[in-house]
């Protein structure tokens, strides 16, 4: 394999993990934030778990996805058991890692494009004889869609830089590196600085971009 094909392929797998891990943490934040905007017993404590990765070392929440979902985790060893699948060592499990790493982003993009909604027009679609889907459709989403897509881009570009998590839970292997795995392999190898810049390049630019859509769908919002 040469040296541009395997930059490539790095790239790929990382936009690949990266995105499905921003698509799958979306819904969950939408919903949550939703039914949870008014104050109840346990939000506290759900929030401070949701938010918990925002300030854990990565590694960390590898090592609780290892305990869990790994091959003898609590519940990866029913997973592999019985169908034959394990969650570490495979990439569905860097977009888990990635996901969950990301996701107190996308909680706090939804909750801040929540919090700019008038209750009064709920009230009023309501007292009017809509039903809640239909406020949801119509009212509340127009309204945070840009803000949950602001979020989700800055989740995107969170996952794109995941490192510690994704390390300790599916490893290093070759096939399975990510662009900040990559990075740290070729750093261990002598004679492969050029390469290990020009991934370098491709995480900076990536995440800039990045910063920069959800900065500019914000402001748009």
């Amino acid at each position: 394999m040469n040296l541009l094909s395997f930059e490539i392929r790095i790239l790929l797998l990382s936009l690949k993990i990266s995105l499905i891990a921003s698509l799958w943490i979306l819904p969950i934040a939408v919903a949550y934030v939703y039914f949870c905007r008014r104050p109840f017993f346990l939000r506290s404590i759900l929030d401070l778990i949701f938010h918990l990765p925002l300030v854990l070392p990565p590694v960390v929440v590898g090592y609780f996805l290892l305990v869990v979902l790994g091959r003898r985790g609590i519940i990866g060893s029913f997973l592999y058991e019985t169908f034959g699948f394990c969650f570490s060592f495979h990439w569905l499990g860097a977009s888990l890692a990635c996901g969950i790493v990301s996701f107190p982003l996308m909680i706090r993009a939804c909750q801040s494009a929540f919090s700019t909604i008038d209750p009064l027009l709920q009230e009023a679609a309501s007292s009017l004889g809509a039903s809640p889907w239909k406020v949801f459709r119509s009212i509340i989403f127009p309204q945070v869609f840009h803000g949950v897509v602001s979020g989700f881009v800055l989740a995107w570009g969170r996952s794109l830089g995941e490192f510690g998590a994704t390390v300790t839970f599916i490893s290093n292997m070759e096939g399975l590196q990510t662009l900040p795995l990559a990075i740290y392999t070729q750093l261990q190898i002598p004679g492969k600085e050029a390469s290990s810049f020009r991934l370098v390049i491709f995480c900076v630019l990536l995440s800039g971009v990045c910063l920069f859509l959800s900065d500019r769908i914000q402001k748009r919002n």
